[in-house]
């Protein structure tokens, strides 16, 4: 049940768009929480072998974001800072020029690109539902529906949110499922 220190809950009864998109937000909500305020040493934090960071990660999931409900969704070109990156010489650009960013301005890509997902997401369900054709389409013509994309937007986060879990733990020992209930998102010590 959905209440006011917990507005990430998904419902426990209702439709499918309102099911898929309560998954979408949990998902959400856990990963800004495992990433939430941290300083750069600790956004650029890496565990063993691998180079994932929760700032690479935090940069990552937004160029997701936009890809998803921009070019996917619409067709539209991405914005920046992606449009500017040679992607085929920098395949990594997303994750590994995080260490380079601010706290404060990872924070504000991710958030940013989540208002935006969401509003476009709203509109388009408002426009025609889950099942309708989206631009992404496959070599043979045919076109992925709005479910397909929010899946897949799901496993992405499931899949990176782990990942967070992980990382964060070896930063200060956070643990947990979900975030407490009456978490706000921070932004490097800063409250809302």
């Amino acid at each position: 049940m959905t209440d006011d220190a917990t507005p990430w809950e998904p419902p426990l009864a209702s439709t499918e768009a309102e099911h898929l998109v309560g998954a979408l937000e949990r998902l959400r909500a856990t990963f800004r929480w495992k990433a939430d305020d941290l300083d750069s040493g600790g956004l650029r934090t890496r565990v063993g072998a691998s180079s994932l960071s929760l700032g690479g990660l935090l940069k990552h999931l937004a160029l997701v974001e936009e890809q998803a409900f921009t070019a996917k969704l619409s067709g539209t070109p991405l914005g920046a800072p992606w449009k500017t990156v040679d992607w085929a010489a920098e395949p990594d650009w997303d994750f590994t020029s995080a260490a380079g960013d601010s706290p404060d301005a990872l924070y504000a890509l991710w958030d940013g690109a989540v208002q935006q997902s969401r509003q476009r997401l709203a509109a388009a369900l408002a426009d025609g539902g889950l099942g309708q054709p989206i631009h992404l389409a496959w070599s043979d013509g045919r076109h992925a529906s709005l479910r397909r994309l929010v899946y897949d937007l799901v496993e992405e986060y499931g899949r990176h949110t782990g990942h967070a879990d992980l990382l964060r733990e070896a930063v200060d020992g956070r643990v947990g499922e979900d975030p407490p209930p009456g978490w706000q998102p921070r932004s490097a010590g800063q409250t809302p």
